[in-house]
């Protein structure tokens, strides 16, 4: 290896991690916040590196809040609603990557317009629909809207995955006797699961952080979601901002997003990479 050679490898480290450092600073902030004692999280000038480190944090949310009840929550509605958006969504792309339907570059058109409409501007006619049906406080006024609005994004991904799967399986399956369910589900959708992880992590992660209809659809503690319920920490008066219990229930939040995506790491990668490089 060449001095230039060595010069660039060490530039290009270096610059990785700056990247790293840049992006993973808030993070770590959030998680020295978490287990800081009061005294430090409020010195001036600012301790960076704890003095002491304590758990109090984390125990004031489960101890004096239903901290457990609002994870519950989250986890039962971003599951449910990725578990239908994945249900509903895949053989609706098949169908429109395989076959000829009557109007379906219109239908294909208009999932592609809805992809891209403000998910925020349907509030309002939402809302009269749940005071309509009397789903207040119910988890379906979470999941009907999380897989309305995750499922036209899930067509276009798995669609386009599809597009690049090679027909030849298929027709092979066809001249085996499978039906179109059958090779759908047993030739097509084992071959594409790195596919059907990343799609499925998109939607799982906008219901996880899901904000506005979670605060307006449910008013009752124990239906509460984690994001409204982080968001309505507050201190012992209106004055008092609780950082450290803001902080804890910040990575406990975090937490689950991080082990799902540490986790299925490799089919993500996969799922991002396939199709790129035609064979």
């Amino acid at each position: 290896m060449t001095s230039l050679d060595r010069r660039k490898s060490i530039l290009l480290a270096l610059t990785a991690l700056l990247i790293a450092v840049f992006s993973l600073g808030p993070v770590l902030w959030q998680v020295l916040t978490s287990v800081k004692v009061n005294a430090d999280i409020t010195a001036v000038p600012n301790v960076y590196i704890p003095r002491q480190y304590t758990a109090s944090h984390y125990q004031e949310l489960f101890n004096q809040r239903p901290f457990l009840s609002y994870i519950i929550n989250s986890a039962v509605v971003a599951f449910c609603s990725t578990a239908l958006c994945l249900i509903l969504g895949t053989p609706a792309a098949y169908a429109l990557s395989r076959f000829k339907l009557w109007g379906g570059q219109v239908l294909l058109a208009g999932v592609l317009i809805v992809t891209l409409f403000p998910y925020v501007l349907l509030f309002l006619g939402l809302l009269e629909l749940v005071q309509f049906l009397g789903l207040g406080n119910n988890y379906l006024s979470l999941i009907i809207p999380y897989t309305a609005i995750n499922l036209p994004l899930t067509i276009l991904v798995m669609r386009s995955f599809f597009q690049q799967f090679p027909k030849d399986l298929e027709d092979a399956a066809k001249v085996d006797g499978y039906s179109i369910t059958q090779t759908l589900t047993q030739i097509v959708l084992p071959i594409t699961t790195p596919a059907l992880v990343t799609t499925g992590i998109l939607a799982f992660i906008f219901s996880w952080n899901e904000f506005i209809f979670a605060l307006t659809f449910i008013s009752a503690e124990r239906m509460k979601t984690l994001p409204v319920a982080v968001a309505q920490i507050g201190g012992a008066s209106a004055f008092e901002i609780p950082y450290g219990p803001l902080a804890a229930a910040t990575v406990i939040g975090t937490l689950p997003l991080v082990l799902l995506v540490f986790f299925f790491q490799r089919r993500i990668v996969q799922g991002l990479t396939a199709g790129a490089v035609k064979g």
